[in-house]
């Protein structure tokens, strides 16, 4: 874990790799983003990743494991932006707004990640695994954090910052649960979670719901 401006967020350093296995590695995650916005997520297999990024298919192997591995790869890399912006972006994202505002900037952000990355983490299961019990995220370390600069009297921070999470990415998980289906999920859909967040927030802290649209 980090500390940036009082907050605790796990963005982990990887091990060095060396320069070849960066280099494959950035070149089959562009690949398989190619693929992905050429033929959805249903057209990336070992042996396609393998031929369209004019690599041996034991290198795709040997740096993803399983077919889910390489989603897995992807989210983590994209995760790991969303983390930057959080970390060091502009606010009320970013650090350098109230509180209140940065935990209702969060879960807007969070939860059109979500959407935007669902066909990613519905390949990224191993059906041959349990659903997860959630999103690996830095969720539930930065809303504990905000809860504690928010000064708001409320009991159990820890807890309240565990539910919280679930209430912002549930949703999202349970969708990733349900049968697969080609349909986009698209930002009208989002609205409502992100809308209903906004309420949540201002009410837990005392504070008048935002009743905009931005």
């Amino acid at each position: 874990m980090g500390r940036v401006n009082g907050s605790l967020i796990p963005l982990g350093r990887p091990r060095p790799e060396r320069a070849d296995a960066v280099r494959n590695r950035e070149l089959l995650l562009a690949t398989v983003r190619e693929m992905m916005a050429d033929g959805g997520a249903c057209s990336v297999t070992m042996d396609a990743l393998a031929e369209r990024a004019g690599l041996g298919k034991g290198t795709v192997f040997r740096r993803f494991g399983t077919r889910a591995g390489i989603f897995r790869a992807l989210l983590d890399a994209e995760d790991r932006a969303f983390q930057e912006r959080v970390l060091y972006g502009p606010p009320p994202l970013g650090p350098g707004a109230p509180a209140l505002d940065r935990m209702v900037a969060y879960g807007k952000a969070r939860i059109a990640f979500l959407l935007d990355h669902h066909g990613v983490a519905r390949a990224a299961l191993d059906r041959n695994q349990p659903v997860p019990a959630g999103p690996a995220s830095i969720t539930r370390v930065h809303l504990r954090v905000l809860l504690g600069q928010a000064e708001a009297e409320l009991p159990d921070l820890d807890s309240l910052a565990v539910q919280l999470t679930g209430a912002l990415e549930g949703p999202l998980l349970l969708f990733l649960a349900t049968p697969e289906t080609d349909r986009p999920l698209s930002s009208a859909e989002g609205r409502p979670l992100a809308d209903s967040w906004s309420i949540l927030v201002h009410r837990l802290l005392s504070a008048p719901p935002d009743r905009g649209t931005g």
